[in-house]
């Protein structure tokens, strides 16, 4: 009885164990994160400048059309 149990349990963790998508879904997300952050990071500075000079033409625009 105690075999058939041991058994039982080894086979219920094996399944678990072989079944890994969440961990693979967590990890590209962990891969998605890490690439972002550099993504802004590198740009940061340059990306703000280009939207508040976008920001200030289209603002000008708007003003120069009413």
């Amino acid at each position: 009885m105690l075999t058939k149990a041991f058994v039982a349990a080894q086979s219920a963790l094996y399944s678990f164990k072989k079944d890994e998508r969440g961990v693979t879904a967590i990890e590209y997300a962990i891969i998605g994160v890490a690439v972002s952050a550099i993504v802004l990071a590198m740009f940061n500075t340059d990306l703000s400048d280009a939207l508040k000079g976008a920001m200030t033409k289209i603002t000008g625009n708007i003003k120069a059309a009413s």
